[in-house]
């Protein structure tokens, strides 16, 4: 398959069949954190959270959470640097995303994730979680961070943000 990357989640969205949610990737180096958007495009929700490993296994399990979901697209958290430029890990990200629509058919869009894992480990803070309880959760709330993001963006009707 040919990778299918849109330039802004509004722009994946527009291209999703009627009913059709997101999915919400944040790609850390060992854990992915997942989050599903509602078929409204209104609100994100945690899904959990996947090891990294080899891509066709990744892209195995996203596939098929994708089918149980109804799932037509993937808002992939994009690491821009605090200076809104892109470095390694951005070019790493984007390469990794590529493959992965290769390999599940998905189209793919980004949503820059800057400050999304401190925020979530703020509210976290503030819900008196335990360090344990944080650690276990925060790659998915990031992901959903991320993902809602995205769904605003969308509501908003067009690229900002991104």
């Amino acid at each position: 398959m040919t990778a299918i990357l849109h330039p802004h989640p509004y722009a994946l969205s527009v291209a999703l069949a009627p009913g059709q949610r997101l999915l919400g990737i944040d790609p850390g180096t060992r854990i992915i954190g997942l989050a599903v958007s509602d078929p409204s495009l209104t609100i994100a929700a945690s899904l959990g959270s996947i090891r990294r490993d080899r891509l066709s296994a990744v892209a195995a399990t996203i596939t098929g959470i994708a089918r149980d979901r109804n799932a037509g697209g993937i808002v992939i958290g994009l690491p821009v640097n605090m200076d809104g430029s892109e470095g390694r890990r951005a070019e790493s990200t984007r390469d990794w995303s590529r493959a992965l629509s290769d390999a599940t058919g998905l189209a793919v869009a980004f949503w820059d994730e800057r400050m999304s894992t401190q925020a979530v480990t703020r509210a976290m803070l503030a819900a008196d979680l335990s360090r344990s309880k944080r650690a276990r959760r925060t790659d998915q709330a990031a992901a959903a961070y991320i993902l809602q993001g995205a769904l605003d963006a969308i509501r908003a009707g067009g690229p900002i943000g991104a």
